[in-house]
Parts: C-alpha cells; sequence; structure tokens
C-alpha cells in the first residue's frame, strides 16, 4: 500500500509537508498506524479530499456514498473515518454496535451547516405533499427528517425512483438544480443551501485554466454553479470523475472543477494524463479547510486513545438510518475499491 516518499506529497497543501517530519519518521508513522490498525481491529476510511499522506494510509478511499457502503459492510469492530463530521455520523447511524472514531472533532462542513432540523421542519409544513430527499453532506438530525438521503453520484437516481411526483431537495442548490434538469418529470423545490468551495467557481476560471489547452477535457462536480456545469464534458462525482478520465483516451489534459484532494487519486490513476484545478490558481479556491484538517499524527492517536469517539443519539439515528438504507438500496454507478489495488486505489 506504501508508496515512495516521493509520491507521498501532493503540490496542493497538505498539513504533514514542509513538517518536521523525515522521510523516516513518515515511514515509522505509517507502520505505526497500519500495526495499531491490526491490534485494534480497525478498518481506515478516507474521503477522496483528504490528504494524500492520508489517502494512502487508508484501507478504502471513496466518495461519501461509497464510504457508507463500506462502513456498512466492513467486518472491523471500529471505524476510523477520514472525513468530516457528517459522514462519521453517517458511519456511526449503519453501524450502531460498532465504534467509530473521528481523528480531528473540527472537521465540520459548510454546507451540513447551512440547514437546521428546525428550518428543514419549517420547510416541510410549507410543502406537506413533497417527499424530502436530503444530500448526505447534513447532520444526522436532518436525514432522521427526511425521507431519503442521496449522494451527488446517485441524487438523480434517488429523486427517479421516487414514487412522489413532488420532491424537496436539500440542501444543496447547485446539486438540487443540477437533479431538477436530469429528472424534469419530477417537480423539485430546492434549499438554498450550497458549498462555499464550488459555489465560488465561475466560468471565468474555468476558462482561464484552459488558456493554451482548447482541447483539454473539463469535468465538473455537480455542487458547482448552473454556468460552470453548462460548459462542463462531464459532470458526475468524485469517484466518477476517476472513469471519465477513461472515456476519453485521447484526451491529455483534464480541467476538474471540484476540492483539489481527488487530483491525487486521479493521477495515482492516470499518470500519463495531466489535471488542472479549475480555479486557475493552483486550487487555491477550490480548497475545504476542513477535509484538511487530518493528518497521520491525529489518525495514529485516534487508534491508540480511541480519540474521538462518534455518537448519535437513538431516537435519532432510528430515522436517518431509514433515510439512509433507502440511499444505499439505489442502485450506485460505481462500486468501491480498495485503496491497495494498484495505482486506482
Amino acid at each position: 500500500m506504501s508508496l515512495p516518499l516521493a509520491h507521498m506529497h501532493d503540490p496542493v497543501a497538505s498539513p504533514l509537508a514542509g513538517s518536521d517530519l523525515s522521510p523516516d519518521d513518515m515511514r515509522a508513522l505509517e507502520a505505526e498506524i497500519h500495526a495499531l490498525a491490526r491490534e485494534k481491529d480497525a478498518i481506515i476510511l478516507a474521503h477522496n479530499y483528504q490528504v494524500p499522506e492520508v489517502q494512502i494510509v487508508a484501507d478504502f478511499v471513496g466518495d461519501s456514498l461509497q464510504l457508507a457502503i463500506e462502513a456498512q459492510k466492513a467486518p472491523q469492530s471500529t471505524i476510523v473515518f477520514c472525513g468530516v463530521t457528517f459522514m462519521a455520523e453517517s458511519a456511526k447511524v449503519l453501524n450502531p454496535g460498532k465504534r467509530v472514531l473521528l481523528p480531528n472533532l473540527s472537521a465540520g462542513c459548510s454546507l451540513s451547516d447551512s440547514i437546521t432540523a428546525e428550518s428543514l421542519e419549517d420547510w416541510k409544513a410549507r410543502y406537506p405533499e413533497h417527499a424530502v430527499v436530503t444530500y448526505v453532506n447534513s447532520s444526522a438530525e436532518v436525514k432522521a427528517l427526511s425521507d431519503i438521503c442521496c449522494t451527488s453520484a446517485n441524487a438523480a437516481s434517488v429523486v427517479r425512483s421516487l414514487p412522489q411526483r413532488k420532491i424537496l431537495f436539500t440542501p444543496d442548490r447547485n446539486l438540487g438544480a443540477w437533479v431538477a434538469k436530469k429528472v424534469p418529470e419530477k417537480e423539485v423545490v430546492v434549499y438554498d443551501g450550497c458549498c462555499p468551495i464550488h459555489d465560488v467557481l465561475r466560468t471565468a476560471s474555468v476558462n482561464r485554466a484552459k488558456q493554451g489547452k482548447p482541447e483539454a477535457v473539463v469535468i465538473a462536480h455537480p455542487e458547482c454553479r448552473a454556468d460552470v456545469l453548462e460548459i462542463a464534458d462531464e459532470v458526475c462525482s468524485t469517484t466518477g470523475m476517476l472513469s471519465a478520465v477513461g472515456k476519453y483516451p485521447r484526451a491529455k489534459t483534464f480541467i476538474v472543477a471540484t476540492e483539489h484532494g481527488i487530483v491525487h487519486q486521479l493521477r495515482r490513476r492516470h499518470p500519463d494524463k495531466e489535471f488542472v484545478i479549475a480555479d486557475g490558481c493552483i486550487g487555491c479556491r477550490m480548497h475545504c479547510p476542513y477535509m484538511k484538517m487530518i493528518d497521520l499524527v491525529m489518525i495514529r492517536d485516534a487508534l491508540a486513545r480511541g480519540k474521538h469517539e462518534v455518537d448519535v443519539p437513538a431516537d435519532v439515528a432510528a430515522g436517518a438510518r431509514r433515510a439512509l438504507e433507502r440511499m444505499i438500496a439505489v442502485p450506485r454507478d460505481v462500486p468501491a475499491r480498495p485503496a491497495s489495488a494498484g495505482p486506482a486505489s
């Protein structure tokens, strides 16, 4: 699973890059994490936006849907979730008998914070005949009040699968608008929340990144604004991006419109391709500070000391579990892959 140290640092910021850790210290820390994981019967899951060092040490790397499924079927008694709070909550909801550890409790999510259980209840009262579809980037309390959850990988499929024609989609307005366009047979009312990392991107920035590369393929996350999605060649989840590159064997350059952490996985799977962050400034705006709050030392401490255990009240967990399990039952597009399975990890 380990790579030579030269491949462990991405040119885009990493909390361990430039630290006082020597190459030997890095290798020793990685080995210690693996040993502790075996000792504690733990699996390490990491989101595609985590820093390269964290992705490399993880047992599985994927998007929200993949990680939710891996958390549910993992045989280990402990899950170390390298992501943000709502993801760790979902892992706990789906695995009430397991211990779920979040290495850094400060790893939140601005999109998740844009809606509360109270605001969703008020919204539902205004639209009593609508089914509630909630993006997984939300708290357990909000999930518990929802009919079903979705991720960016299966949002359109989830909405299409429901018998109701009228839908409330929360909390991401850009993803909701994209779903409404993909599923015109439904009446979709969209909540006014957004991911600030994706929402800040404009077509001017994408075009600037494409200067001198007119043949570059643009792949965008559906949390981006509609004008960005309109000029994209592919619109898909982070894991969908890994597969989308294969559809363009002659293309040499890809403009990536999402959080820059995905570039690590793209380069590992497609080392002969060039990947450019769509904001035109080496990922300085497409940078989620919350996704960069976990490092190897925190993972080691989480395993060694049980930091920090995530819990969800039983009544909230019951409702959230129902919404998540309904989501998982909807067919997904891309299977999860072991992080150790060659360059695709």
